[in-house]
């Protein structure tokens, strides 16, 4: 839809929700917010809490801009809502934010369709004990233990020392449920943006140096905490393979709009596909904005070709 025609609908924009990303969400959305009252479209902020339906039909919204991170709004769920009540949002459909937020179940359609993808395992409350002895004896030390459905690298943990193991994949399974272990790759870590719909198309690859051990919540998200190289230190051969991986895993979930595919490059120069964001950050301090811009879009231009993905 053109721009024009933009500004004659009411929009909301998403922010805040129940997750543990609700605060990210509120500083992505009034960014966002903010991008459309200047360009002059009629924009209003909505929370998902409580009778969400009932605030679009009050205030005659036409159109969500979801800015959402993370459960019960990246994760199919506020997208389900819309479908049945016939509103139109930006980004991926359903099962496409399904299968992104659920780590295990996108590790597995990556599986399906030959994407590198570290190698990984769930583990079962049923079969705790008999899964930590399999792990014990499958994968090497260093290993990932990370929620199956957490965002912004919430829970995530890099255990070096086998003595503690099996407490931490204790602990994190009872602050989050559902969990699983990843192969631990050691080498540059990059994300790139994905753009489109039809015809998706990489950004600029951005290189994510911590200066902690791993990028981790607060690394993402404390100025000063993470070093960004754009464009990432790669070979051009190497870029352009990035970029289609990336692509090629946006539309194996079956993404729609934009996503940031994050993955790790191993010290073979072999890259590793570890998770799919289909409701990038847009906060000050996000991967997504930075790479627009380097591929010269503007924040501006960027919301507004997020939102025509409403209608494509």
């Amino acid at each position: 839809m053109e721009k024009a025609k933009l500004k004659k609908l009411k929009i909301a924009v998403l922010a805040g929700g129940k997750s543990g990303e609700r605060a990210v969400s509120l500083r992505s959305g009034k960014n966002v917010l903010d991008s459309l009252k200047k360009q002059g479209f009629q924009a209003i902020h909505l929370d998902t809490d409580g009778d969400l339906l009932g605030k679009l039909k009050k205030n005659k919204i036409e159109v969500c801009y979801i800015a959402l991170h993370g459960k019960w709004g990246e994760d199919g769920c506020v997208q389900g809502m819309l479908e049945m009540a016939g509103m139109p949002y930006t980004g991926s459909g359903v099962l496409a934010s399904a299968l992104a937020m659920n780590k295990v179940a996108g590790k597995r359609i990556l599986d399906a369709v030959g994407i590198n993808t570290p190698k990984y395992m769930p583990i079962s409350k049923t079969t705790l004990k008999e899964d930590i002895e399999t792990i014990k004896k499958v994968f090497p030390l260093p290993l990932v233990v990370k929620p199956i459905s957490e965002g912004s690298s919430l829970g995530v943990s890099i255990v070096s020392e086998a003595g503690k193991l099996e407490k931490v994949i204790i602990d994190t399974q009872k602050k989050f449920g559902e969990i699983f272990v990843e192969e631990y790759i050691k080498g540059q870590e990059v994300t790139v943006g994905v753009l489109g719909t039809e015809k998706p198309r990489a950004l600029p690859v951005l290189e994510l140096v911590p200066k902690k051990e791993f990028y981790d919540f607060e690394a993402k998200y404390t100025k000063g905490l993470t070093e960004f190289i754009l464009p990432a230190r790669l070979s051009a051969p190497l870029t352009k393979k990035v970029q289609k991986l990336a692509v090629d895993a946006h539309r194996a979930l079956g993404c729609r709009g934009v996503s940031r595919v994050d993955m790790m490059i191993n010290r073979d120069h072999i890259p590793f596909v570890h998770e799919i964001n289909t409701s990038p950050g847009m906060t000050d301090q996000s991967d997504l904005p930075a790479q627009a811009k380097s591929a010269g879009l503007s924040f501006d231009e960027l919301v507004v070709e997020i939102l025509q993905s409403a209608w494509q």
